[in-house]
């Protein structure tokens, strides 16, 4: 009775309508885009394109970095923060010495190697903070970076009024810094290329290599899996929790130093929400909270087509304010359908 015709088309039914609701979200998305391309024809111009692959690579790092924390079954709500407190550290060591405003008067213009290092130990140094509460407390990621969020925030604000400053926005960055950031050596069509698209391919490429390559990064998917399992196996547990947070940091504090000489003009607000769009990206991406799952192609595709998605909204006249309720629902959704899949594989 199984081989019967009508049993051979009800499994392949149920196939079909798993595969769809598999990919509803990509699906929805995609419909999405074609509508916008049939109201607004300007939104799959090339020029559009370069600009959406540039707001991919701007959020690009973040992304990759919270990523690591996902495979861990945790999150990292304190990202935002750090790129706004690492983008506003930048941009003051960077401010052209002529300012009226510079903040720190006896300081120059640091070397731009210099400051990239500071910003990322920093954003490193905050992550291995974060991994030691989770690993050595068993504290459960989303208290620990709330907590960070908190603490990160109020740094900032503090920092924002330190020297010659005095709570003003942090602008008149030094040429060598936007140049570095936001210039361009190739542009196609007559639309150049900002140089921190090819900071984060260099940065995507490296995180692959870490993630597929490397011990640490077999033992980053072993422990997400199964913690019990990967400490049996010999996974340095401790260790393995406080590198995957550090280097989510890292890639923070890269993401701020870039964000400060693209916006130009830093404040305390800077970084804001930048974690919902990393968290956001990387469930559409294929990262799964229940741990051990995560490709890096699968991130980018999740950040490119959430930002393909906003600046479609954005193009159609949607207004601004509803695009936190579409994010909030991409979000739940697209948790939804990765736990239908766990719950399947059960």
């Amino acid at each position: 009775m199984s081989n019967s015709p009508a049993a051979k088309s009800e499994l392949n039914s149920k196939r079909i309508g798993s595969l769809v609701l598999d990919n509803s979200l990509y699906i929805i998305m995609i419909l999405a885009i074609i509508y916008i391309a049939i109201i607004n024809p300007n939104f799959l111009t090339p020029n559009s394109i370069i600009n959406i692959i540039g707001q991919t690579a701007a959020y690009l790092p973040a992304a990759l970095g919270i990523a690591g924390c996902i495979v861990l079954t945790g999150t990292d709500l304190s990202a935002g923060r750090i790129v706004g407190l690492t983008a506003c550290i930048a941009a003051s060591l960077l401010q052209t010495v002529s300012s009226a405003n510079k903040m720190w008067t006896n300081i120059g213009v640091l070397p731009i190697p210099v400051v990239i290092i500071i910003a990322m130990l920093i954003g490193a140094a905050i992550g291995c903070f974060n991994g030691f509460f989770v690993a050595k407390f068993k504290l459960h990621p989303f208290i620990v970076t709330l907590a960070t969020q908190l603490i990160i925030y109020t740094l900032l604000l503090l920092y924002v009024q330190m020297g010659n400053n005095n709570g003003m926005a942090i602008s008149n960055l030094d040429a060598s810094y936007t140049n570095f950031v936001k210039g361009s050596i190739l542009n196609i069509g007559g639309t150049p290329i900002p140089n921190y698209v090819w900071f984060a391919i260099i940065l995507t490429a490296l995180m692959w290599f870490i993630w597929n390559k490397t011990t640490f990064g077999k033992n980053m998917f072993a422990l997400g899996a199964n913690e019990e399992a990967a400490r049996v196996s010999g996974v340095n547990v401790f260790l393995t929790t406080i590198m995957v947070f550090a280097l989510a940091g890292a890639m923070y504090g890269f993401t701020g130093f870039v964000e400060g000489a693209r916006i130009g003009s830093n404040t305390a607000n800077t970084g804001f929400n930048y974690e919902q769009d990393a968290i956001a990206a990387c469930v559409i991406g294929g990262v799964s909270f229940v741990g051990g799952i995560g490709k890096i192609r699968g991130i980018v595709v999740g950040v490119f087509l959430l930002r393909l998605i906003f600046v479609g909204l954005t193009m159609i006249s949607i207004d601004q304010n509803l695009q936190y309720l579409i994010k909030g629902g991409i979000i739940l959704f697209a948790c939804a359908v990765d736990m239908r899949k766990y719950l399947a594989k059960k």
